[in-house]
């Protein structure tokens, strides 16, 4: 929870392109922590299946972890390091144009 509140902080707070970046990339780890977490079973074991484990289905059941919060989790990382990519690329682009990495003073040299 931490992260995600570091992260929130540094989107509104931070008056640097770069430094938003880094606060969304924050912010999104601190989310997949929480999807982790979510599946997490104490005790667990790893949702494969093989032969020994037909005979105690129900048992398996029981102490397999949940991995549908592990398969959204890998998606949205490789959907965020692309997202992360697009937004560095912005950053460094409105750095040359306009010389600045401060959102307030390119919207003010826009116009």
């Amino acid at each position: 929870m931490l992260l995600v509140a570091l992260g929130i902080y540094c989107l509104l707070l931070k008056r640097n392109l770069i430094k938003m970046v880094i606060g969304l990339a924050v912010l999104t780890d601190g989310i997949h922590l929480f999807l982790i977490s979510l599946g997490y079973r104490l005790g667990g074991t790893a949702p494969i299946v093989s032969g020994e484990m037909f005979s105690d289905l129900p048992g398996f059941a029981a102490k397999a972890v949940d991995p549908v919060p592990q398969a959204l989790v890998l998606t949205s990382i490789v959907i965020n390091i692309c997202i992360l990519a697009l937004a560095l690329s912005l950053a460094i682009y409105a750095y040359r144009h306009y010389g600045t990495l401060d959102p307030s003073k390119i919207r003010r040299l826009k116009e």
